[in-house]
């Protein structure tokens, strides 16, 4: 569907709203929500992953990218060593908080209905993309996500599939993960000099390996004008031997895309791909 384009004063009452919405459902909600940190850390990793800090993206200022390493460094004293006992579940703004400048945060990048602006706060994506990212890889529960509504940068080196991340925007567009398990799992995140640096670890080692497919990828074109892009992800789970157990289904995508879909760096992709236009 052809977005819709809302006045300033109607967006703001929506914030508002759902701002508000989300403050009485922590308040009054029946999830038993994740609290307590520790400075040990768990022995077992279940999965780590690293993204790197600084980018250049086409149209994007560089100020805007230091800023956000910024943001991130703020951003994880929250999260490094919060332990998620069985039963409780992990929310991203919960945890976080507000950023605001009286925090330190600084005006980093943020996408705004397809185009990129500056915000207190901007570039925490990367953190809550890396999270959802690391979660697809163990055995805990994504019970809030949600996908980037926009496609705005072309796949120039990708290294995971179209739609793997999760988009946040406070307090509302939360990540929540549920730990359904009788295990203790724990968040380890980092910044270091170049990379932003996650780790899931537990009580308990790892017994399944998981890996992440892409299926029925597809670029349409709306009748309005411009594309949208699709496609579904699954999970296919493996024992530690490597013998395949079985496939999950784990999200939909569809994002209208905000570049020409046959750059040169979208050929590249969709000469792999089911690629329609």
């Amino acid at each position: 569907m052809k977005p819709i384009t809302r006045s300033r004063w109607r967006i703001a009452a929506g914030v508002c709203y759902y701002r508000w919405k989300r403050k009485a459902q922590w308040i009054f909600g029946q999830k038993k929500y994740a609290r307590s940190r520790n400075a040990e850390v768990l022995p077992h990793i279940h999965f780590r992953h690293q993204t790197i800090l600084l980018r250049q993206l086409q149209d994007v200022e560089m100020w805007m990218q230091h800023n956000k390493v910024t943001n991130l460094r703020l951003a994880v004293r929250c999260l490094n060593g919060l332990t998620i006992w069985p039963g409780e579940t992990f929310s991203y703004w919960r945890t976080i908080g507000k950023p605001t400048r009286k925090k330190g945060y600084l005006d980093g990048m943020l996408l705004s209905h397809g185009r990129v602006t500056a915000g207190v706060g901007g570039g925490l994506c990367q953190l809550s993309n890396l999270l959802y990212w690391m979660t697809l890889h163990t055995p805990l529960t994504v019970t809030e996500r949600h996908r980037h509504s926009y496609d705005v940068f072309p796949d120039s080196r990708r290294t995971q599939p179209f739609g793997s991340g999760a988009t946040c925007f406070y307090n509302y567009l939360d990540l929540q993960i549920a730990n359904m398990t009788s295990h203790i799992f724990q968040l380890h995140v980092y910044v270091t000099d170049t990379h932003l640096v996650g780790e899931w670890r537990a009580d308990m080692p790892p017994t399944r390996k998981y890996e992440m497919v892409e299926k029925e990828h597809t670029v349409q074109p709306f009748l309005w004008g411009g594309y949208e892009r699709s496609n579904q992800l699954y999970r296919n789970v493996y024992s530690l031997e490597g013998e395949w157990l079985h496939e999950e289904w784990v999200t939909e995508n569809r994002a209208m895309m905000m570049y020409e879909p046959l750059l040169p760096q979208a050929r590249s992709r969709a000469n792999g791909q089911n690629l329609r236009g």
